[in-house]
């Protein structure tokens, strides 16, 4: 396999460091940084972005993650690994990843049980995070980033 291009926010002067300035920032609001990389890892294997599961897991194992809970993350519902809390900011991820899914992308059911569990920084940080994943997604599947080239 080989990439398209170089991928954009490489090329772009300051774009990588702006995005990654953004991911430092989610860090901040409260939200344990392994509930953050599960919510990285979910939006990117919806999104089909090889380089980011494959960094995610590995940045997962890093923080702590099993590797059970690794490997669950895609059947988050069925899989006993995860707390409330965890299965709230999930769901987030999934309906923020998936906006035009459905008449009501994040619908207040969803929304209401992230916000059980997690404060406006959490639920802010838990949003930048989805966000900032989603925008690495895209420019990874576009110019077709090679997992593990990186």
């Amino acid at each position: 396999m080989q990439a398209r291009m170089t991928n954009p926010a490489k090329l772009v002067p300051d774009a990588m460091k702006a995005i990654l300035a953004l991911i430092e920032a989610s860090k901040q609001g409260g939200v344990p940084g392994t509930t953050l990389e599960l919510v990285h890892l979910r939006a990117s294997q919806i999104n089909g972005c090889g380089v980011c599961v494959d960094m995610g897991s590995r940045s997962a194992k890093k923080a702590g993650e099993s590797d059970e809970r690794l490997w669950a993350v895609a059947a988050w519902r069925e899989a006993p690994y995860f707390t409330d809390a965890e299965r709230a900011a999930l769901a987030l991820a999934e309906a923020v990843t998936r906006l035009s899914d459905r008449a009501d992308p994040v619908p207040d059911e969803i929304w209401d049980e992230a916000a059980k569990h997690y404060d406006e920084q959490g639920l802010s940080s838990l949003l930048l995070m989805i966000s900032t994943t989603n925008v690495f997604n895209r420019l990874n599947v576009a110019t077709q980033q090679v997992a593990g080239a990186w």
